[in-house]
């Protein structure tokens, strides 16, 4: 079967990788980028992604430059702690969660499939446009992709372009543009001393203003560690700042004066490296990610709000479901229909759970209910209530223990 894959990043890598271990050896991607390099900022993958992961024998050469993070935290910008949990090995399941950088993930990823399937497998400077499907009586259904330099015939086309997606847009063309919530995030990374466990992820603040921060990297023999940091505040639109040192001055606007007994958030954002600047961004859930030879997965299928670590997590077992499906299935369009009857209105749910924000919205709620503070978390919530949102976004996401206690339901993942 001819496969071809729109999009080389997490989502469109980790389905190659998986379709090679079903036994696929005909696949191509097409990524718009000129050259993968190991570009962006931080992100994390949740235990159930972990899991696929292994299973493609991916863990070892992620975790070796990975943060095994141990537990998640909310704070208000005072500093006062609202709730905090462990999370992966932790808080006892069988695989960890990672904090890590979003480019070297990517480049695992690249150099696996290079390794696996050839070096010639991603095209680069090769955008996907859109398709054409073909249902021909004698051939089948087939698809002809559309690229930027030149068409590809192909039996099976999987969108995994992301956010801006030309495959659904040609899928769906009343789609529109991206929905947004106001928010505008600045995210950046700095060099800079471990804080609580040494592998915490925090968020702060209330619904006026966040400041997320996780680190990316281990420590190093200076005691140093790479630290990612998110900041997100209602805004009409992007800044005017250009430049690195103008970022910082408008970052440190807002959050100056932020002051924490554990970390610095000023000086974080004033050692930064790098700072860029986004609006949050998803798109309402569709009604179908198929047509015909032709399916989505990752933020093409299912773009959400970066909150509860969900973006890189769900793409990552799209990919492994879908190549699962293929193998299982007698044919394509069988394959596609139960991949998406499985995997769409699971992340149709952490989308909509990612609207309302997730596990952050305790501290949305902290704030609302204690403007001025709060000595005793127990005068502002029950143990009760905390647990039960925390828990109601883990069964939502899937990384309940239950659910990971058993091994993937994708198989082992080895090639065959």
């Amino acid at each position: 079967m001819r496969i071809a894959i729109a999009g080389g990043g997490i989502g469109g890598l980790t389905a190659a990788l998986a379709l090679h271990a079903a036994g696929h050896r005909d696949v191509r991607v097409f990524e718009a980028a000129a050259e993968l390099r190991p570009l962006g900022v931080g992100l994390n993958i949740l235990p159930s992604a972990v899991r696929e992961l292994h299973a493609l024998g991916l863990a070892p050469a992620v975790e070796g430059h990975a943060v095994t993070t141990a537990e998640l935290a909310f704070y208000t910008r005072r500093g006062d702690l609202v709730w905090s949990e462990p999370r992966g090995r932790f808080a006892g399941h069988r695989f960890p969660q990672y904090s890590l950088h979003r480019g070297l993930l990517q480049q695992d990823l690249a150099d696996a499939v290079a390794a696996r399937l050839g070096h010639g497998t991603v095209e680069t400077g090769r955008p996907v446009t859109g398709y054409t499907v073909h249902d021909d009586s004698a051939s089948g259904t087939t698809v002809t992709v559309h690229t930027g330099s030149g068409d590809v015939e192909a039996d099976l086309l999987i969108g995994a372009d992301g956010l801006h997606s030309a495959v659904r847009a040609a899928m769906h063309p009343d789609d529109g543009e991206p929905d947004t919530n106001g928010m505008w995030m600045w995210r950046g990374t700095s060099r800079a001393a471990p804080f609580l466990t040494g592998a915490s992820m925090a968020v702060l603040g209330d619904d006026r203003a966040k400041f997320v921060v996780y680190p990316i990297r281990p420590a190093d023999e200076s005691g140093l560690a790479l630290i990612n940091w998110v900041t997100g505040r209602p805004a009409d639109g992007p800044s005017a700042a250009q430049g690195l040192a103008d970022r910082k001055k408008e970052v440190l606007a807002q959050f100056g004066d932020w002051k924490v007994p554990w970390t610095d958030v000023p000086g974080l954002v004033a050692a930064a490296s790098q700072i860029h600047e986004y609006p949050m961004l998803d798109r309402a859930p569709l009604p179908t990610w198929n047509d015909g030879p032709v399916t989505l997965i990752g933020d093409a299928a299912h773009p959400m709000y970066p909150v509860g670590s969900n973006g890189a997590t769900q793409a990552i077992i799209d990919g492994r479901a879908v190549a699962w499906h293929l193998h299982d299935a007698p044919d394509v369009p069988t394959a596609l229909r139960r991949y998406e009857s499985e995997r769409l209105p699971a992340t149709r749910g952490v989308q909509e759970a990612n609207r309302r924000m997730g596990p952050e919205r305790v501290i949305d709620l902290a704030w609302q209910r204690a403007p001025e503070g709060f000595d005793r978390i127990e005068d502002v919530f029950t143990a009760e209530e905390l647990q039960r949102i925390s828990d109601d976004y883990a069964s939502t996401a899937g990384f309940t223990v239950e659910a990971l206690d058993a091994d993937s339901p994708y198989g082992t993942g080895e090639p065959r």
